[in-house]
């Protein structure tokens, strides 16, 4: 790689990019605005526009979605007749969880063991800086070859939808011969990899009421219907005694064929507690990429600090179901609701909201597209051959281009590998798999444009 013009300017550039990493990850851009100012989105949105104007970039705006968040557009027009090449990031992030467990501040970017740490350093501010070194290094080489529309969006993380409606409402913005999503991530370091298929998501609100209020449990408990206890077991209900997800209806069984995920190798990525066990059935990839997975992110109820002897009223959570490719995501946001109605004990009166949605995603690994990357990462990766791989999480925009231009092609690469530890504390970025993944970014657009 070292001979290479490309690779010689990337790596001179990364000081560079570090310090933009770290002015980016400084904004805590979460599209949450009950828990976050939307001002710190709004000057990450900003952050982002004012680089595409530095770089040359035409058109850039500042996009009101209908989510009420903003998604940065920016057009750099490359040779007369020349194919048109959409760049992917985004720029909000997880919340931090907590903060206090994070080893340095999570919006404070740190080196570390030779990692740079902090919240969205990996998912995907990295992947802004991935789309930013790859262009520089071309336009100090000779020129960028193809047309480029960049977009990075506002409310990724939160799966809302406004990119993804505004593109609709938009259909010719972002038209493109073919669009690399700059939001997945290497199966291991080191090891070049496109990501094939997305498992889809839902999210599902439940709340259980029996009560009119809460009860002293030494005077009522034992015959009052405790609303806590019911939602306990109707989500309970949602998985079989192995862990494997069970919703009425949704058909589980289905299987990867392609990268296999040893278990030993998972257990390490996951950081699974000694003499812990993994849930469900099958390989890992099938568990992860290739089955429906549901996960209760969040339940409202006492907490244990301060709680009083009572038998509660009404209780709620948020539960996640993961959609794999081949299922509808709204026939099983329908599935998912009738079960945790159907499975409410003792009478309960049970309400579930849909609170978002995205659909599962399989790209057309044979396109000429994939030829050029695997070219790419062969060159950036020396002696590495590209893998293809599923991913469990969602990036429902991907359907949404995919059904607004059907002839485009889709990649997905990107930098949030296992070590990364994405949406979790002490998130990561590589920067040598930064350099690597923008090296070869570059080396696709050039061997793209000469296809």
């Amino acid at each position: 790689m070292s001979s290479n013009p490309l690779a010689e300017t990337i790596a001179s550039l990364l000081p560079r990019a570090k310090a933009e990493l770290t002015e980016l990850v400084a904004f805590k851009s979460v599209a949450d605005f009950d828990q976050f100012p939307r001002s710190e989105s709004e000057g990450a949105a900003r952050w982002v526009a004012d680089a595409l104007t530095a770089e040359g970039f035409q058109d850039v705006a500042l996009l009101d979605t209908p989510d009420g968040t903003q998604s940065v557009y920016g057009f750099l027009p490359g040779p007369e007749g020349a194919r048109t090449v959409l760049l992917y990031a985004h720029y909000d992030v997880q919340p931090p969880l907590d903060e206090a467990a994070w080893t340095t501040p999570p919006f404070a970017l740190t080196e570390r063991d030779g990692r740079w740490y902090g919240r969205g350093a990996a998912d995907c501010k990295g992947g802004v800086l991935m789309h930013l070194l790859a262009l520089r290094a071309l336009k100090a080489d000779g020129g960028v070859p193809v047309h480029v529309k960049v977009i990075v969006e506002g409310s990724e993380e939160q799966g809302t939808g406004g990119l993804e409606r505004y593109a609709e409402q938009h259909p010719d913005l972002l038209t493109a011969d073919t669009i690399v999503i700059g939001d997945a991530g290497n199966f291991r370091v080191g090891l070049p990899t496109v990501t094939t298929t997305l498992r889809g998501m839902t999210l599902v609100r439940v709340r259980v009421d029996t009560l009119e209020g809460n009860l002293h449990s030494g005077q009522f408990g034992g015959a009052a219907p405790d609303a806590l206890a019911a939602l306990i077991r109707v989500l309970d209900s949602l998985r079989a005694e192995d862990g494997s997800t069970t919703v009425d209806g949704l058909d589980g069984v289905s299987g990867w064929e392609g990268l296999q995920y040893e278990e030993e190798q998972f257990r390490k990525d996951a950081k699974v507690l000694e003499g812990v066990e993994l849930i469900g059935s099958g390989t890992v990839a099938d568990r992860i990429w290739a089955r429906p997975a549901v996960t209760v992110i969040g339940i409202d109820c006492p907490p244990v600090v301060g709680a009083t002897p009572s038998v509660q009223a009404g209780a709620r959570a948020l539960v996640s179901l993961r959609v794999p490719p081949g299922v509808d995501a709204a026939e099983a946001t329908k599935l998912l609701q009738v079960h945790l109605e159907a499975r409410t004990p003792w009478g309960a009166r049970v309400s579930t909201e849909q609170v978002g949605q995205g659909q599962p995603f399989r790209a057309d690994p044979t396109s000429p597209a994939y030829q050029a990357m695997a070219d790419a990462m062969a060159v950036a990766y020396p002696g590495q051959e590209m893998q293809y791989a599923g991913q469990g999480g969602s990036i429902p925009l991907c359907n949404t281009l995919a059904a607004l231009y059907p002839e485009a092609e889709i990649l997905l690469i990107g930098l949030s590998e296992p070590e990364a530890q994405i949406h979790a504390v002490d998130e990561s970025v590589s920067p040598r798999e930064l350099e690597r993944l923008s090296v070869a970014e570059a080396l696709f657009l050039r061997n793209y444009a000469a296809g």
